[in-house]
């Protein structure tokens, strides 16, 4: 690994730099939902109100993005009004990501790339919303998300709500145990599905303290065993959605997609954004609950394991 390039590409804001150096609690946090998840303002709000939440616990959040062709982990309030408001920010998984640093643009982090840049920070605990994964007829298309490849070999927690509804959640578990990746449920033994506390499958393995999932952490990588881990965190209760309402939305929506063609990595935020219209506004207002819901108990997890014992 290339020390000085590393020097170079990625660069820690002063006060995730001191926090990293000092051994405190930093959790990661995503930019493609700020660029490309919601509309200005409230994703930039939103994006503000995550850091407020993690701080609050005893954390230092470290919103990453690209920005000049170079990942910044950890952004002043004025880089994240950037990345909300600028149109024709690129969303960088890992395949774009040497692109982008190399033409020395802007990205939005997807969860695979923030994965990455967190990693190369030092960084062990991420907090998003859903992670990607094997999509609906992928037997056919083989459109499987480069999350669940990054989860296989990047050492961080993923504290995440499952994995998004819109995806074949039986079939995205199957990928993860293949690889080796543990799913624990944080106070719960199903796998949640984004907007659902249950998703149908369960889950690995069930723990209701986060100092339970930082001791497996430490144990998994002190192991030399590689990838990461995800903690599937149920949406709060009271800002679930319709199971019935959400499964109907994302058949209609699915085939809308088919209809007009939309392919690829602008499948999900397509759907995304027609679920926000039939359900008037309520899918947005849930998905930033439980991304509210999913910082607070990053923050604690990181907290939970700045403190084990070296």
């Amino acid at each position: 690994m290339d020390e000085s390039m590393i020097k170079d590409s990625v660069k820690a804001s002063p006060e995730v730099a001191t926090a990293l150096s000092e051994g405190r609690a930093v959790v990661a946090l995503e930019s493609t939902i700020i660029s490309h998840g919601m509309p200005y303002p409230e994703n930039v709000e939103s994006a503000r109100t995550c850091e407020r939440i993690i701080r609050a616990e005893g954390a230092t959040p470290a919103t990453i993005a690209i920005i000049g062709g170079v990942i910044r982990v950890g952004l002043v309030d004025e880089e994240l009004e950037h990345m909300g408001r600028s149109s024709g920010v690129r969303k960088v998984s890992r395949r774009d990501l040497p692109m982008v640093l190399a033409s020395g643009e802007d990205g939005a982090t997807t969860v695979a790339s923030t994965m990455i840049g967190a990693s190369l920070a030092g960084v062990r605990v991420f907090a998003t919303g859903g992670i990607g994964g094997v999509h609906r007829g992928a037997q056919q298309t083989f459109d499987i998300s480069a999350d669940l490849m990054e989860l296989a070999r990047t050492p961080l927690a993923v504290i995440c709500a499952g994995a998004k509804s819109i995806l074949d959640i039986g079939l995205t578990l199957e990928v993860l145990e293949t690889h080796g990746v543990p799913v624990i449920g944080y106070g719960t033994d199903a796998f949640p599905a984004f907007y659902v506390r249950d998703g149908g499958f369960p889950v690995d393995e069930r723990a209701d303290d986060v100092r339970d999932i930082a001791r497996v952490m430490r144990l998994k990588w002190s192991l030399g065993l590689s990838g990461g881990i995800v903690v599937a965190n149920p949406i709060p209760k009271e800002h679930e959605m319709d199971p019935a309402l959400i499964s109907h939305s994302i058949e209609e929506a699915i085939q809308t997609a088919e209809a007009r063609g939309v392919r690829g990595k602008e499948i999900t935020p397509f759907i995304l954004a027609r679920l926000n219209e039939v359900t008037e506004g309520r899918s947005l207002s849930a998905n930033k609950q439980l991304v509210y819901n999913n910082a607070r108990v990053a923050a604690r997890l990181a907290v939970a394991y700045a403190g084990l014992d070296p």
